[in-house]
Order: C-alpha cells, then structure tokens, then sequence
C-alpha cells in the first residue's frame, strides 16, 4: 500500500472533496481520483460512495480514516525524531473568537516567538461552530472556544475554565454605583455588542429569548478593542469576558453594572481532535498557552 496514496484518502476524507483535497495537496482531480481507485482496488473494497456530485464515506472507508490517521502520525513522528530537539518547527493553525487572538498577540506573541522562532503561527478567527468544523476537517490545529461548555467524545479538552463576563459601562454612566439591577433595567439602552450568533453573543442572546426579551444593538462589531473604547466614551453599553475589560476596569474609564439577575454559564476551552498528531511543535504550542497562564 502506498503512503501517498492512504495520505490522499485522509484528505479526501477531511474534506469531503476530492476537488478540494487536490487544491489541498497539489494534484491535479483526475490524479486524487486514479490515487482512491487504486487504493479500493487494492483493498478490495469501496471506500467512498460517489452521488452526483457529492461524496460520502462507506462503512469500510470510515473504518480506513482511524488506521489511516494511525499511520500518518507514526510516519511524522519518525521523521520528527530525526530533527534534533533544540530545533523545533513547524506551522500551527490556530483557531479563536476575535477577543482572544487580540488578547493572544498583544499579551504573548512576541515572547512566544522569541523562545521558538522556527515555529509560524497562523491565527484565524471564528464562530464556534465553524471552528468545530474545522477540527473535523483537519483545518485547524487547535481551538479556542469562548461559549456554551461543550464536550464531544471526538474532542480533546487540553485546557478549560468557567469565564467570568460583566455588563460594562463608562465611568460616567448613570448606572455607575447603582446596586440590584434587573436586565430589565438596561434592555433598552444603546448596546453595542459583538456578531449575532457568535459565541457568548448567541448564549446572551438564547437567555434574553428565555425571558421573552430582545436587545436591538446599536452598533455590532467583532473587534472588543473598539467595543471597550467607544463604551468608555459614550452612553453606550456592553456584555463582555472580563478578560477584554479589565485594563479600562483598572484604569477607571469602565464600571461593571450590577445586574443581578443574570448569571450565564460561559467557557473557555482549548481543544483539538482526538486524531490529531501532536507534532513537538503542536505540543510546545499547547504547552505555552497553559504554562503561561492564559487562562487565569
């Protein structure tokens, strides 16, 4: 069995495209399509189900991606055992919401990159559930969630904690120093809040639907750097992971609103498929987001 030809099934597999996995690998369609055929012919079965246009795997060919992923990672692993331990590479895709790749840059890019200049980082930003399909398609390394706790058998969780998130307002609001407020109280004042339907913006907006209550922001903007500024200038307010807050909370441009009557669970999680192959790069990465205290 040829390993380029098991390394094209894993793709075609992940991707759900043989016209993708050949953008993905370099080839050309008709060489993805001859590198499957050979492969069923040589283990004397189908492994994917071809209609119309579209494809899905076949019990066998399910069966094959476990082995399959098996294999590529011993084969990397062999080749990484090659390299020498002081000279880790590699390229890590990570995945997060807007609010943690900005904390993630300005806070540790830097130091990261000083310690392990041989290993590029590319950060892309995301809904949670586009960031899960990412995972399934071997698109991203590792996740960054901010949202419901969640917990899939095809998922590993290498770090977690509860999040805690404030309604914040300028120093100058008239809410500043009021205690016992209802969510009630401020639904009808200007919001300005992050994208509807990502992350703890869709868990937000799930509990006001549970109250029979809506909040028709005035501004949605993904980039919580601009949010905490206008909020600190302005009458405006907003629903935010204290991680986003705290410098403008310290300086005294922001107050928390004391509303008491609404407590979400929201989480913070790192995770990364069960069948990843953690290369020493991917490990180091991981290793530094939890050593460095990213989540306290």
């Amino acid at each position: 069995m040829e390993l380029r030809n098991l390394i094209t099934f894993t793709h075609v597999a992940e991707l759900g495209s043989f016209t993708k996995a050949a953008e993905q690998l370099g080839y050309s369609q008709s060489t993805i399509s001859f590198q499957i055929k050979q492969l069923e012919e040589e283990l004397g079965c189908l492994l994917f189900e071809r209609i119309n246009h579209t494809i899905t795997l076949t019990k066998r060919g399910h069966e094959l991606v476990m082995y399959a992923h098996q294999v590529r990672a011993l084969t990397d692993e062999f080749k990484e055992s090659l390299i020498k331990d002081e000279e880790i590479s590699g390229h890590i895709h990570i995945v997060t919401p807007d609010s943690v790749c900005d904390d993630m840059i300005n806070s540790h890019y830097i130091d990261f990159h000083n310690k392990y200049p041989n290993i590029s980082i590319k950060f892309t930003t995301a809904d949670t559930l586009v960031m899960f399909d990412m995972l399934d398609h071997n698109e991203a390394d590792v996740i960054i969630t901010l949202d419901n706790h969640s917990y899939k058998k095809d998922y590993v969780i290498a770090k977690e904690e509860p999040l805690s998130m404030h309604f914040v307002a300028s120093s100058k609001s008239k809410f500043a120093g009021v205690k016992g407020l209802s969510i009630k109280d401020i639904v009808n004042e200007p919001f300005i809040l992050t994208e509807y339907g990502q992350g703890y913006r869709r868990v937000f907006d799930k509990e006001l639907a549970k109250r029979s209550l809506d909040i028709t922001p005035v501004l949605e903007i993904g980039r919580t750097d601009i949010i905490t500024t206008t909020v600190a200038n302005s009458d405006m307010i907003s629903f935010l992971p204290d991680f986003v807050t705290k410098p403008l909370i310290d300086s005294g441009e922001l107050i928390y609103i004391d509303v008491c009557d609404m407590n979400l669970e929201i989480w913070k999680q790192l995770i990364y498929h069960k069948n990843k192959w953690i290369s020493k790069s991917l490990k180091t990465v991981i290793e530094y987001i939890i050593a460095n205290d990213f989540f306290d």
